[in-house]
């Protein structure tokens, strides 16, 4: 950074979002955008990739010590395996980006730029089960994907190639099938709320949107503070339909040749977005403690004549806590001024500032401020790794409080299309209302608004009364359904 007005955010989050956004991306670190000429591709930074990375380590702990293992495919689709389901090549033509020549020679077949891999892992699926002693099968790629439609592109949330997980597994029953649908989906929610320090709505989403070929598919859903919602990650009952396509199939106990039931799930970076927008702020960027490359900045303030007794008590305190496992950060340059270095820290995001002044070194304290909101708090030099420990937790706790206030005052109930467009148009977040399933009933609110049903509580959650009426059409109402505007 080569000035102060380098290190400040210039827009504002309430009243410009995207370009605020866009801006915190940039100035802390975490991406540029792609060479001229590749509209809707980034560079990710090392700050950047280290979040994924975070997020990686996380579900990857989670998906092993459920049975899944990694594998990775081909990034090339042929274009014949993609027709052998017809859903998906209906579903993802318009985004499938295809590769028509190898070298100067044109080829035979096209090959698909991977949009997702059921039609070239499901093959591989129907070669490697043969029993019911095979399953549960369950595999899992991190890789990227490549969907070329997207316009309107904002790093990490919508990009043409992004990163993600999809993991693809094959069960005896239907019940088994959905069982695993539903582990996934906690685990995504977990995600959000355990490292992210982000609430989600979990529920499914209306037939007519569901994953192609899919019988069912499974939502998470984040609240953003401008009151869009984002599809935070999915997971997919996929029935017998690709079973059936790719002759997924096994013998039973009774040797009896059955189709396989098989899901899919996925989380992307757009992870990566939902955390950004959550929890920043017009002074830069905003992580919780769980996932910051760093988590404490331990920032010495001296004259010269108190410089070296600041600087070895701050190198002590930076040694105390890296051997506790803390990630810190000593930043001991001299040519920069503690303001400098005050905002520098706190536009990339650092939870955690320790201060250290020649009062600091007599009294053996230190000072801590929290980035979301600056609260200071003096506390002894004894003890430092376990005393940061609970600050932690406590910068934790107020990010998940702001978002989870946030979530729990953007849910609104309308009864009429009216209250839905009323109510979205000033307020945005959630509107729930009864629906009768028709798909037509959602087009009312898409058209003026571009706002959608985004989520359906599950079977089980929210039942709709004998007496109630769709709010679009006033047919009899079968499900309650949220909508929103969306990322």
């Amino acid at each position: 950074m080569s000035s102060e007005q380098d290190l400040g955010i210039t827009e504002s989050k309430q009243h410009n979002t995207g370009e605020w956004y866009a801006e915190v991306v940039k100035k802390a670190g975490l991406a540029n955008y792609g060479p001229d000429g590749m509209s809707g591709f980034i560079v990710t930074r090392p700050r950047g990739y280290a979040l994924w990375e975070a997020i990686q380590q996380e579900l990857d702990s989670k998906f092993k010590a459920t049975g899944v293992q990694n594998a990775y495919f081909p990034m090339f689709i042929p274009e014949s395996y993609l027709e052998r389901e017809k859903d998906i090549v209906e579903g993802f033509d318009p985004e499938v980006a295809w590769v028509t020549h190898g070298g100067h020679d044109e080829l035979e077949e096209r090959l698909a730029v991977r949009p997702t891999s059921e039609s070239i892992i499901a093959p591989y699926m129907a070669q490697w089960v043969r029993s019911h002693r095979d399953l549960p099968l369950r595999v899992n790629q991190w890789c990227s994907v490549v969907r070329w439609e997207a316009t309107e592109t904002k790093p990490f949330f919508r990009t043409k190639e992004f990163l993600w997980q999809e993991g693809h597994t094959a069960h005896e029953t239907h019940d088994e099938a959905w069982d695993e649908t539903m582990t996934r989906l906690d685990q995504y929610a977990e995600l959000y709320e355990d490292l992210l320090a982000i609430p989600v709505l979990k529920g499914q989403k209306p037939g007519h949107d569901k994953f192609p070929g899919a019988h069912k598919t499974t939502t998470v859903e984040a609240l953003m503070p401008d009151g869009k919602s984002v599809q935070a990650g999915t997971s997919h009952h996929l029935g017998t339909s690709f079973a059936e396509a790719f002759d997924i199939t096994f013998s039973d106990e009774d040797e009896e040749t059955q189709p396989a039931h098989t899901t899919s799930w996925g989380l992307s970076w757009r992870a990566l977005g939902a955390l950004i927008m959550t929890h920043s702020d017009d002074q830069g960027l905003v992580l919780p403690p769980t996932i910051a490359p760093e988590q404490v900045v331990v920032v010495p303030i001296w004259q010269e004549d108190t410089k070296d007794d600041v600087l070895d008590y701050a190198d002590g305190v930076a040694d105390d806590l890296a051997d506790s496992g803390v990630r810190v950060e000593l930043d001991d340059r001299d040519e920069r001024n503690p303001g400098f270095k005050f905002n520098e820290w706190e536009l990339k995001g650092v939870p955690v500032r320790i201060e250290i002044g020649p009062h600091e070194v007599e009294d053996d304290e230190v000072t801590i401020i929290h980035r979301p909101d600056g609260e200071s708090i003096t506390a002894d030099r004894d003890d430092i790794g376990e005393t940061i420990q609970e600050q932690f937790d406590e910068v934790y706790a107020k990010l998940y409080a702001a978002a989870e206030e946030n979530l729990d005052d953007s849910v609104r109930d309308a009864d009429s299309r009216e209250e839905i467009l009323g109510t979205l148009g000033q307020h945005g977040g959630y509107v729930k209302a009864p629906w009768c399933g028709d798909e037509e009933c959602e087009d009312p609110i898409k058209e003026p608004l571009a706002a959608e049903i985004v989520m359906c509580p599950f079977d089980d959650e929210e039942t709709v009364g004998d007496d109630e009426t769709c709010a679009i059409c006033g047919d009899d109402a079968t499900q309650t359904a949220y909508f929103a505007k969306n990322y």
